[in-house]
């Protein structure tokens, strides 16, 4: 084996009896897999490495330093795990996650929500597969994420994907936009990937 396929996501194929709840998760993780199942199947992935780990911190920072001093809501670190869908249970984990104040519970959630944050950032890894990511965008946006941003470090780019079906690309030299998720807010592409 490469070292290359190794780092490659694994989906382990469960017998329908063998599909897992958001909560039986929760109560019994599993060693090395992403957080909560997607449609009830537990995904097993490598650890994303250095340069994923840079990007994701700077733009949680942005979004999150942005939402404090504008009282817009509040941004949620890496693995935070959000379900989706039940019956069989989706729980999907952006590196990024905003949710606008008025959405926010009044008391603590000590499992996964139920609900889809305003906006979601993936920040892709070199071993990412696109379909992989295209299921995840198909799955922020099928349960409400208004704005989800996919962020390529290694290139420089970025795509952005909008509940009303549009997107951008965007390239080192453009801005990224909150639009009217995190209005005002604007981000360079040099600044986040370079």
């Amino acid at each position: 084996m490469t070292p290359s396929s190794l780092r490659q996501s694994v989906v382990v194929e469960p017998n329908a009896a063998d599909l897992m709840t958001a909560n039986e998760f929760l109560s019994q993780p599993q060693p090395g897999a992403v957080p909560g199942p997607v449609g009830g199947t537990i995904l097993v992935r490598e650890p994303p490495g250095y340069l994923h780990g840079i990007v994701a911190a700077r733009l949680l920072l942005a979004v999150a330093n942005y939402a404090t001093a504008h009282r817009l809501g509040v941004a949620m670190a890496a693995e935070s795990g959000f379900t989706l869908f039940r019956n069989p249970d989706t729980v999907r984990t952006p590196d990024v996650a905003f949710i606008r104040t008025e959405r926010l519970s009044s008391r603590p959630i000590d499992s996964y929500p139920e609900f889809a944050p305003d906006l979601a950032i993936e920040v892709l890894s070199p071993w990412d597969r696109p379909e992989r990511i295209r299921s995840s965008i198909r799955d922020w946006l099928a349960a409400g994420t208004r704005l989800v941003w996919v962020v390529d470090p290694v290139r420089g780019l970025a795509r952005v994907y909008r509940v009303d079906g549009s997107e951008s690309p965007l390239t080192t030299g453009d801005v990224v936009d909150g639009e009217d998720v995190l209005p005002g807010l604007r981000l360079a592409m040099s600044a986040m990937c370079g």
